[in-house]
């Protein structure tokens, strides 16, 4: 045996033969006959961050929901420590500290992040909650991790950002003794500073021996914090690599099972020959943007770039008519209208696909033909009666046009990917063939296989003629896609860059600029 204590501890990776803290073993899971698991087998080490990546539908958060007891393997089985487990449901995951951080967190609305962090577990005084330790908890709690800029212990979960909740959600998981953790794309939602901070986060636990799987769509993630990544394809573990020993294209091969040379389709419009202003805004101001000018042509691509709080969304639910506008014009292929309501801007042709597409653009609950039919009903219907067959065929139609995969048009849209989601709020508005589409973050949460296939579909909106404004925090993807961008900061437009012109360095350096510098902006 070797003397240097050093020379027998386990790599950062961890030790090859070490007994795993979790190990999926032939893990197989079927729904209504569609195979979402096929025999996957998983090692989850302690002191490690295993990075889980796949297409949205390959059977990823099937997978975590195995391990957090939400769902029963159909066959095959867990070992948590070398020992068979099985949880009858993720009480029992958490009992034996197993806990998936799911994308969208469930916040208690009414209480304050401090009851929610410790939800099941506050400090009483007989019967009486102590709000004085639980506050002095939640602060020690927060000065612990990092969280003490980002979250007030005292704000009420209904106020919270996406952000927000997913850092109480993470909070919440660390209030008792955790072997395994497991992030289902936490960044979607967090800032660059708040990504760090959850960076360190991680790195923290991992030091302390946590096992820990990391599921993210965005590569340079999976680069800076993970150690081992594995890769699912269709239901099946298709390979695992050491991040110090693979590379971007080759983890995009292994998840899609092809080459993604041409990722950016975009034919960009032709500069000689002005097609008509779609869209223009001239002095708008609201309570959160001022002195907005800018205009959209037809067959044009127009990216909205800035850092997270620069005004980029508030904009586009303004031009979507829901929010108040207290000055300035809008005006719609040459006709000026007033936004005093969403259905105002529907009448006038601009079709608006939000960030939050869960929450603002989707209904759950509902099918596919509901969904894609929802902005055409007036359309399809007579005396208050919808032509169903039509319907239909239109939803059926818009399936095949942009690949949805689904087994039916009557799937419930809440059990589609993330990818497929997108989709179905893209082919409402192809339905409904708006004059002007804005597109709030329309590939967040989604793979890079989905990702291209959206890339497509907006460029072949713009050769067809519509206007789009699309908003983008991935600066690769505003590049790629946009004829102009337009760089906004508190609020403003700081500056213009035709493709051409357009840089990562240059959209950062508008982005930033200083406060008292020009700050109005025309396109």
């Amino acid at each position: 045996m070797p003397d240097d204590p050093a020379a027998t501890a386990p790599t950062r990776a961890g030790a090859l033969d070490e007994v795993p803290r979790l190990r999926a073993e032939q893990i197989s899971k079927s729904f209504s006959g569609v195979q979402a698991l096929s025999q996957v087998s998983l090692d989850i080490r302690a002191g490690e961050v295993l990075a889980l990546l796949g297409e949205n539908g390959a059977g990823k958060s099937t997978l975590l929901r195995v391990l957090s007891g939400d769902h029963h393997p159909d066959s095959g089985s867990l070992l948590l420590d070398g020992t068979a487990v099985r949880f009858g449901s993720p009480v029992e995951a958490r009992r034996a500290g197993v806990r998936v951080i799911q994308q969208e967190p469930e916040i208690v609305q009414h209480v304050s992040v401090a009851e929610n962090i410790y939800l099941g577990a506050l400090p009483r005084r007989g019967r009486i909650l102590d709000r004085r330790a639980l506050f002095a908890r939640v602060r020690a709690d927060l000065q612990r991790y990092g969280f003490t800029a980002v979250l007030d212990p005292a704000e009420m979960g209904s106020q919270l950002s996406p952000a927000q909740r997913q850092l109480v959600e993470v909070l919440r998981a660390l209030t008792s003794r955790v072997k395994v953790i497991a992030f289902d794309e936490p960044t979607s939602s967090l800032s660059d500073h708040e990504v760090e901070a959850l960076f360190g986060l991680i790195r923290r636990l991992r030091g302390e021996g946590v096992a820990i799987v990391y599921v993210s769509h965005r590569m340079p993630e999976i680069f800076t914090i993970a150690d081992r990544v594995a890769v699912l394809r269709d239901g099946r573990n298709v390979g695992e690599r050491r991040v110090s020993e693979t590379e971007n294209d080759e983890l995009v091969r292994m998840m899609v099972g092809r080459d993604l040379t041409d990722m950016f389709v975009r034919t960009p419009a032709n500069p000689g020959s002005p097609a008509q202003v779609v869209l223009e805004l001239s002095g708008l101001d609201t309570d959160d943007v001022h002195d907005i000018s800018l205009q959209v042509r037809a067959g044009e691509v127009v990216g909205l770039g800035g850092l997270v709080g620069a005004g980029r969304s508030e904009l586009a639910h303004a031009i979507a008519g829901g929010v108040p506008i207290h000055s300035g014009s809008v005006t719609v292929s040459g006709r000026p209208i007033r936004l005093r309501a969403p259905a105002d801007a529907l009448r006038a042709g601009i079709g608006f696909a939000p960030e939050d597409r869960k929450v603002q653009a989707l209904l759950l609950h509902r099918t596919i033909r509901d969904n894609i039919s929802l902005a055409i009903l007036s359309r399809l219907s007579r005396m208050r009666i919808v032509r169903r067959k039509e319907e239909r065929d239109i939803a059926k139609r818009f399936v095949r046009q942009l690949s949805i995969r689904t087994p039916t048009i009557e799937q419930v849209v809440g059990n589609l990917s993330g990818g497929n989601q997108q989709k179905v709020v893209l082919a409402r508005w192809l339905a409904h063939r708006p004059k002007v589409l804005i597109l709030d973050e329309p590939t967040r949460g989604v793979d890079v296989g989905a990702k291209a296939e959206i890339y497509s579909i907006i460029n072949n909106l713009a050769e067809d003629g519509m206007a789009l404004l699309v908003i983008s925090s991935e600066l690769p993807e505003l590049l790629g896609l946009s004829d102009r961008i337009l760089v906004m900061q508190r609020g403003r437009i700081t500056g213009e860059l035709p493709r051409d012109e357009a840089s990562e360095e240059r959209v950062l350096a508008l982005a930033m600029a200083d406060e008292q510098s020009p700050t109005g902006g025309t396109a």
